[in-house]
Formats: structure tokens, sequence, C-alpha cells
């Protein structure tokens, strides 16, 4: 999550307690889809919508056992100066932003050249 994105944190982690189920990618999905409904109630809901099981996804949400993780993953983030989403790394190359494919193609072609010499 990103520092300046107040709800970031707790929406991270609950699609952490939704991965527990089997179900992040679905949790993320529904996440993106609906971007303004983050706070803790509405997170919970999109659990229920997503059939978990809630009294889980709840536990996993209030214990806050993935916070270190996500705190871990963002201070990273930071350091490798990822300032917003996507940030794409191609052999240390930092690509930001909603990149083109021929963007990708060319970075991925050059660094194919020069790993081929």
């Amino acid at each position: 999550p990103l520092p300046f994105h107040k709800l970031a944190p707790k929406s991270s982690e609950a699609a952490m307690c939704a991965n527990e189920q089997g179900k992040f990618w679905d949790f993320h999905d529904a996440l993106f889809a609906d971007s303004q409904s983050l706070a803790v109630d509405a997170l919970k809901e999109l659990a229920t919508k997503l059939k978990l099981d809630t009294a889980k996804f709840d536990e996993c949400l209030t214990n806050g056992r993935h916070v270190s993780r996500i705190s871990s993953d963002s201070a990273e983030g930071q350091q490798l100066g990822i300032t917003g989403t996507p940030t794409f790394f191609i052999n240390g190359l930092k690509l930001v932003g909603a990149v083109p494919l021929d963007a990708f193609k060319e970075v991925l072609d050059k660094e194919l050249k020069e790993k081929s010499k």
C-alpha cells in the first residue's frame, strides 16, 4: 500500500486474509472493481459476497497477523523508489504506470539481445 492512501493498509490485510481461504485474486479483483469502498465494513461485506468464512476472515482482519509483512513489503517498495502502481522491474529497469505493451516489448527485446551476446 502506498503511504498516502489511508485505507490501503487495511485493504491489503483483508486481501491477505482472503488469501488464507484461497480467494486472494477474487478479493483483489473486487477491490479494484470498486475502490471507493475500502472501509472495514465494506471489506467484511465483500468477504461475505465472496462466500468466505466470515468468522475466520473477521478474526484475521482484527488480529492484524499480516501487518508486519505488509509493512515490510511497503518499506521495500519505498526503498526501491516505487511511488505509484503499477511499477514493473525488468532486469533492474523500472517501468512506471500504465505502460503500453510496445514499451515492454522494447525493453524485453533489448534485454534478450544483450543476454545473447
